[in-house]
């Protein structure tokens, strides 16, 4: 039964192009709205966006827009890039 459930999971994801499979990776690893202030700073959440990001622009043939998202995801993992301050927070506007 389990294989037959697998078999079938498969078979459904043939349907889809790997741009539009890209495309719900990307949805999925999204940061909400309503999330955001408590993953902004999640670098294993923001990595992640990143690289789905960057796996869509190489599917759309950008090769550059991919590799600034890859150069934000490792900025991520190795800590060299920090998320910014809210700009709706506790900062001055001009």
């Amino acid at each position: 039964m389990l294989q037959a459930d697998q078999n079938n999971k498969t078979s459904d994801l043939q349907d889809f192009s790997t741009l539009e499979l890209a495309q719900v990776l990307m949805e999925r690893l999204a940061i909400s709205p309503q999330d955001w202030h408590r993953l902004k700073s999640n670098r294993k959440v923001r990595a992640s966006e990143q690289a789905a990001a960057a796996i869509i622009f190489l599917l759309k043939d950008q090769p550059e827009e991919a590799l600034q998202r890859l150069h934000q995801a490792s900025g991520w993992l190795d800590r060299s890039i920090t998320a910014p301050p809210c700009p709706t927070h506790g900062h001055n506007r001009e």
